[in-house]
């Protein structure tokens, strides 16, 4: 067992058992906090620690046993919990609000998602009763209802600082579980799968991938990717070579992980070894940019003291996250060299095609016979630096979605054209047809100096940690594969929750039934969902009716958050971002007709508009995608909403939907 600080805990500031806190004087527990905290303390954090420290004496004195941690660690989250207490086999995680006079919901949210995290992703708590409680210390005296979820995490309990020892007691004498060896508890695995949101602003602050993934053969496969990419970079460097590395992976996998944390570790102004993380996905873009100034401001203010504008800390920020067509254009019609030594594309295989962006220079730039295609400018623009550079380029297969992206076969064209000079590495998973997009292997590699490095693949999907074969599950449904989509929801039905629905509410109360603390969902639709409106799920395709940054980051107070489920988010807003549960309302533009899928679009060249059959093999793959991106965008679950037809709209007739949703059932989803 561990002694007060002794044997210092590293996720907590001052572990002991209760019996030797209560037996240390308040000065050498406060002094021992001070020396694990990071910052300079100012006044008001010792102060609230010391207050703290005397409540929790005199409300654990009659307890004969048990364990206290203070400012435990909560990794994922970059937080601390002000204390954990264990006691008769249970964890009671304290948030203490020095002062405050009442019980706010903002603070049951946030305890309860520290509960959670440990229940998700720390393995000494999966199987431990978890009570989260919140103490607004001037806060009048409460009844709390005490209330228990299947999985042994409690409601949230709201009681001021009086009640701390009755609860604990009251609790532990109705639930007690077998004891918890603390030494073991607090050593155990943690595994945590942060959103991209969460892992953005840790690596941000200087957490590395390690620190902030869980660490089972999906994070161990993570590690492996980074460090080759590192190794790579390193080789590139001391050899004067310039290199570009194809980083594929199922979605959810990390790959925009693995870039921003390059990025992180590369973007150094006193070496100038500059990096940069680009993608064309302007949602991801914004919200990373939106979340981490909203982070960076609170972070100064709470740390620091110091009050600095959003404005200032977005400009610092977007030195690092850009939106790639600004950092192209800043380089079209000069010879212009770009600080970044090394350059990451997140989302590569959605650069424009020569034609696409030839009309765009010409239409929107004035810049006439622009003949490069978007992967050959973004080369050719590395290919400035006289001695070496790398360009990290981060593919997602089957994930085109709009017309003009070129996909992974034009950066191979632009390096066999133009860059010869250049070495290239991927794994050999470059070989899917996801990828190839209708050329064969070696036509992919012929006359490209490319190295195969299979580490250079994540082939785990750490979005859905409930279930790693989520991403497979979704790549059956579509392929048709009605036998092995059976089998593989079969296996994943009991950890990862999926539902089908032929009524809204149902799905609507469904993900705010399941959802707890700030666990996020929302309302996903087809951009191509042309008669869902009857139901009242309408995608503005001027997207002026959302702003991901809002949608994505604020509050469920806030009719512009995901939370009000009324503003509906397409693939494009979507992808590279996740929800913890999603509500997929699924049109007639994606449909089983005689046992196939069958693609349509809403055509206003008929008289009346109705739906018209999609023949391109293009469009037909970026609407297949376009589900694809929208299935695979929860962690936790979700459910699918496919609609009843009706008989006097020809645009909405039974036969567009039932066979979908029949589909579905042969699979196995249940129906709510």
């Amino acid at each position: 067992m561990l002694q007060g600080s002794d044997q210092m805990s590293t996720r907590s500031y001052y572990s002991a058992t209760i019996r030797d806190f209560l037996a240390t004087h308040e000065n050498y527990i406060l002094a021992e906090m001070v020396k694990s905290h990071p910052f300079d303390l100012n006044d008001y954090t010792r102060e609230s620690w010391l207050s703290e420290i005397r409540i929790l004496k005199r409300e654990l004195r009659n307890l004969s046993d048990g364990h206290i941690s203070l400012e435990f660690k909560i990794p994922r989250m970059g937080k601390r919990v002000d204390a954990v207490v264990v006691y008769r086999g249970i964890l009671f995680m304290l948030e203490f609000k020095d002062g405050d006079t009442e019980y706010r919901n903002s603070v049951f949210k946030q305890v309860m998602d520290y509960a959670l995290d440990l229940k998700n992703f720390h393995k000494g708590s999966r199987n431990s009763f978890i009570v989260p409680i919140t103490v607004p210390t001037e806060a009048p005296k409460s009844s709390p209802l005490i209330q228990k979820y299947n999985d042994g995490v409690f409601h949230p309990i709201g009681i001021n600082q009086t009640q701390i020892g009755e609860t604990i007691c009251v609790v532990s004498e109705k639930w007690r579980q077998s004891e918890i060896d603390y030494e073991s508890w607090e050593n155990a695995e943690y595994m945590p799968t942060p959103t991209i949101v969460e892992a953005a602003q840790a690596l941000y602050n200087n957490h590395n991938v390690t620190e902030i993934t869980r660490s089972d053969a999906g994070a161990h496969n993570l590690n492996i990717t980074t460090a080759e990419i590192k190794r790579i970079i390193e080789f590139s460097k001391a050899n004067k070579r310039k290199s570009i590395i194809f980083v594929t992976g199922v979605p959810g996998a990390g790959k925009t992980l693995v870039g921003l944390n390059l990025a992180s570790e590369y973007h150094d102004n006193e070496l100038e070894e500059h990096a940069v993380f680009l993608s064309g996905n302007l949602p991801l873009v914004t919200v990373l940019q939106e979340a981490l100034a909203r982070d960076k401001v609170k972070r100064e203010k709470e740390e620091n003291g110091r009050r600095i504008s959003k404005d200032a800390a977005l400009r610092e920020i977007k030195t690092v996250i850009q939106i790639i067509h600004n950092y192209r254009d800043e380089y079209v019609g000069n010879e212009t060299c770009p600080p970044d030594r090394v350059a990451i594309f997140d989302e590569s295989q959605r650069a424009w095609t020569k034609d696409e962006i030839s009309s765009f220079m010409a239409r929107k730039k004035g810049v006439k016979n622009f003949d490069y295609s978007e992967p050959e400018f973004l080369i050719q623009t590395m290919d400035r630096h006289n001695d070496w550079a790398v360009i990290v380029c981060l593919v997602g297969g089957g994930q085109e979605i709009n017309k003009g992206e070129a996909g992974l076969p034009e950066w191979f064209d632009a390096l066999r054209r133009s860059f010869q000079n250049w070495d290239a590495y991927a794994a050999h998973n470059l070989d899917d047809t996801e990828y190839l997009r209708g050329c064969t292997w070696n036509e992919l590699k012929s006359g490209v100096n490319l190295s195969i490095v299979d580490a250079l693949h994540l082939s785990t999907s750490m979005r859905s940690f409930r279930s790693e074969n989520v991403s497979l599950l979704i790549k059956q449904i579509l392929d048709n594969d009605s036998e092995g989509a059976q089998h593989t929801f079969a296996e994943i039905e009991k950890h990862y929750p999926i539902f089908i629905t032929r009524n809204l509410d149902t799905a609507k109360k469904w993900v705010k039934k399941v959802s707890r603390g700030n666990e996020r969902y929302g309302l996903f639709a087809s951009s191509n969902a042309a008669r869902l409106k009857p139901r009242g799920i309408y995608y503005a395709k001027d997207r002026s009716s959302l702003s991901p940054e809002n949608w994505f980051l604020n509050s469920e107070d806030d009719i512009r958050s995901s939370y009000f489920l009324e503003a509906v988010a397409s693939e494009f807003e979507t992808q590279g971002l996740e929800l913890d549960y999603a509500i997929v309302a699924w049109d007639a533009d994606l449909r089983i007709e005689n046992g196939e899928w069958t693609h349509y679009q809403m055509s206003n060249r008929l008289t009346p508009p109705n739906w018209s059959r999609i023949r391109s093999k293009n469009n037909i793959r970026y609407l297949t995608n376009a589900y694809r991106v929208l299935l695979t965008r929860a962690r936790q679950g979700f459910i699918i909403y496919i609609p009843e037809g009706v008989d006097d709209d020809v645009t909405r007739k039974h036969e567009f939907y039932d066979p979908t949703f029949n589909y579905l059932r042969f699979i196995g989803i249940p129906e709510i």
